[in-house]
């Protein structure tokens, strides 16, 4: 959705020029990453997402009526609409916004008009939630403007809402969640089923994070994904018939999956042991960074990787390749593909001495594999949703 990289006295000069003042406030809201814990956020597992430095910018001011005028700098479009009348848009982009205004005001809170310019660096297509931050953006700017006295967690779970009710897309409370609460240089640990979070740290002065981003984005993803959710559905429905207090994989031991894989039909126990292995991969994860263990973190994300390509079998030839070649690679320290699959991302942690080789590399046997210019985006994890100063 978001493309290149306005700066920030680039959004406010916009800003300027649009609505002749200047705006009241200036927000970041950041894309995220997920290092480990795929799939089993809508099993009540557990995630371990980040906020990263690809960002939406927003200068947002207020307005004495009910209108909201918005630009989208990247995209050259606007849209303007009434907080009293809110019907959704054919251009897609304005329903995020409008859907967080809907959310605020079932919430009983009365936002009134603004002026809005965002603009950001977040790469199109490539999973890193870029919806989450133009809601979550939004969300905050107007509980700072309008003195909404919204908790942090309040917008989070408003601006899924806003995602699963007015745009109609299912998303889980990850990316909300991590572009939020994100902290510098930490992952969060966050528990799917009681949003707990812990934070864990991430920071490395001699590794880097990047992303390989594939190009191709194959078309079964959406039908592949229900299906997904309805194989672990059943799955519950069987073990819970030896376990009353089993509500989703996350209550469920791997011994007790063993037990009943005779009962499971068609892909059913690869899903669920793909599943509650991955949760426990994520406990295990989690001690290697507080034992600053980046080596053995890393050997997780393969793991996670081969699970998600053989057992979930949400991978596609192109992040099998992509993760393939770096198995080999004494400057990368584990790699996996990242987010729903079948297409999009992979996650690399490579020596940063050797980033700009681990690129070339990568770039060069990806042309000659599939045509395909391979974009790398290097990434840091950031604080989250915050307020800046022009």
């Amino acid at each position: 959705m978001i493309a290149q990289q306005p700066s920030i006295q680039q959004i406010a000069t916009v800003f300027q020029e649009q609505f002749g003042r200047r705006p009241e406030l200036l927000v970041r809201g950041p894309g995220r990453i997920n290092l480990l814990g795929e799939h089993t956020d809508y099993n009540g597992g557990l995630v371990l997402p980040a906020s990263i430095d690809k960002e939406i910018i927003f200068a947002i001011a207020r307005r004495p009526d009910s209108t909201c005028r918005v630009v989208a700098e990247n995209l050259n479009q606007s849209h303007t609409f009434s907080v009293n009348e809110l019907k959704k848009s054919p251009k897609g982009w304005p329903n995020y916004l409008m859907g967080v205004v809907d959310e605020i005001q079932k919430l009983g809170r009365k936002p009134g008009g603004f002026e809005l310019v965002f603009g950001g660096n977040i790469p199109v297509g490539a999973g890193l939630s870029s919806s989450a931050a133009l809601e979550c953006g939004l969300a905050f700017g107007l509980n700072q403007l309008y003195d909404l006295n919204l908790e942090t967690l309040d917008m989070v779970k408003l601006c899924q809402r806003a995602e699963n009710l007015f745009v109609g897309v299912n998303c889980g409370i990850m990316d909300q969640f991590a572009s939020m609460f994100g902290r510098e240089q930490s992952v969060i640990q966050l528990d799917c089923q009681s949003l707990k979070h812990q934070y864990f740290p991430f920071q490395s002065e001699d590794y880097s994070l990047i992303l390989c981003d594939s190009g191709v984005k194959h078309s079964l993803g959406n039908s592949e994904y229900n299906t997904r959710r309805e194989e672990c559905e059943t799955g519950v429905a069987i073990l819970r018939k030896y376990d009353s207090g089993i509500r989703s994989l996350r209550d469920a031991s791997l011994e007790l999956v063993e037990a009943h894989r005779d009962e499971m039909p068609g892909k059913v126990y690869d899903r669920c042991r793909y599943v509650v292995q991955e949760i426990q991969r994520v406990r295990e994860a989690c001690e290697y960074l507080l034992g600053d263990e980046l080596a053995a973190f890393g050997r997780k994300m393969y793991e996670t990787h081969d699970g998600l390509q053989h057992q979930y079998e949400v991978s596609c030839p192109e992040l099998d390749f992509l993760v393939d070649q770096t198995r080999q690679d004494d400057a990368v320290l584990g790699s996996r593909m990242m987010g729903g699959g079948f297409g999009g991302c992979t996650i690399n942690i490579v020596r940063r001495d050797q980033a700009d080789a681990f690129v070339a590399r990568m770039t060069a046997a990806y042309q000659e594999a599939y045509q395909i210019a391979l974009k790398c985006y290097p990434v840091r994890i950031t604080n989250g949703t915050s307020a800046i100063q022009g």
